[in-house]
């Protein structure tokens, strides 16, 4: 490789890590984590899975009563995400979060970016120093319509992208 190629290489990989850094840069300051550094990130496919129940008026409305997705990297799963919310790697580490923000989605269709503060954890393994998970990229999950089956279960399919975050330092 010439010194021609090589800057070009150089240059195209300090472009990359710009768009990568920005893209975290992009996230609304209602699920921001300022102060904190990426352990990872995964893409999930999935459903959130609804209940019909009588809402606050006593009219029956879907309910939301938990999400049960792949987590998946490089197209593998790698682990699962479940009710609590709960993710779990198949090298044993899990964490379960608490939702501490909320930002809109890009439409009506899709559920919203979360950020989640982690509230229990076990195993060893990538998730262990995790201390925040952000929802982000979110397509689909809402779920639309109307119930008349109290106890019904439906599901909505949706696929986002979980981001884990360390205290930096």
């Amino acid at each position: 490789m010439g010194p021609r190629h090589a800057l070009i290489l150089v240059v195209s990989v300090a472009a990359l890590a710009g768009s990568v850094g920005s893209g975290y840069a992009q996230v609304p300051a209602a699920i921001a984590a300022p102060g904190e550094a990426v352990v990872a990130s995964f893409h999930a496919e999935g459903a959130q899975v609804y209940e019909c129940k009588a809402g606050n008026d006593g009219k029956l409305v879907w309910i939301f009563r938990e999400p049960i997705a792949a987590l998946i990297l490089d197209g593998k799963t790698i682990g699962r995400h479940y009710a609590g919310p709960t993710w779990e790697l198949a090298d044993g580490s899990a964490v379960v979060g608490k939702v501490s923000g909320s930002a809109p989605s890009a439409t009506v269709d899709d559920i919203a970016w979360l950020k989640l503060d982690v509230v229990d954890r076990r195993g060893s393994g990538t998730l262990t120093d995790v201390t925040t998970v952000q929802r982000i990229n979110t397509r689909g999950g809402v779920m639309h319509g109307t119930c008349d089956q109290s106890g019904a279960l439906k599901s909505a399919p949706y696929s986002a992208d979980y981001v884990f975050l360390r205290k930096a330092g």
